[in-house]
């Protein structure tokens, strides 16, 4: 069987991740968004029987009124996201959070009624493998 590891920056929550997931989308959504900082954020689903905390204990955040989010309360990584009203039984995991990040490739784009205008064409944008020259891009 397939396994996945993963956890937080700082190393205080960990996970397992047994199986393939059902499937990787990158959302666009304001709700996923603003929790992570982020333009748009990976998750992958799984059973939630699937998905097994291995070290510490995660902090929950009820981010509406069926959404719950999970995160590190040490770092604040995000790492889990479940609805059960929507979602029942399943659990979505953050997918920059595993420790082998390329090892499950993206397959849909999501929520992108809410997409910031200016990432549909951030591929196109000038790439630098660190950090640009020390002037305007």
């Amino acid at each position: 069987m397939v396994k996945h590891t993963g956890g937080c920056h700082c190393g205080a929550v960990r996970y397992l991740a047994e199986g393939e997931p059902i499937t990787h989308a990158l959302c666009h959504c304001t709700d996923c968004r603003r929790h992570a900082g982020a333009p748009m954020v990976g998750w992958t689903m799984y059973p939630e029987a699937a998905v097994k905390i291995t070290h510490g204990k995660p902090k929950l955040y009820e981010s509406s009124e069926h959404g719950r989010r999970q995160f590190c309360g040490a770092c604040g990584s995000g790492l889990f996201y479940s609805n059960a009203e929507n979602l029942p039984g399943l659990i979505d995991v953050q997918s920059a959070s595993y420790d082998d990040p390329d090892a499950i490739p993206a397959r849909v784009h999501i929520q992108t009624a809410e997409r910031i205008a200016w990432m549909e064409h951030a591929h196109e944008l000038p790439a630098f493998e660190r950090f640009p020259p020390n002037e305007p891009t």
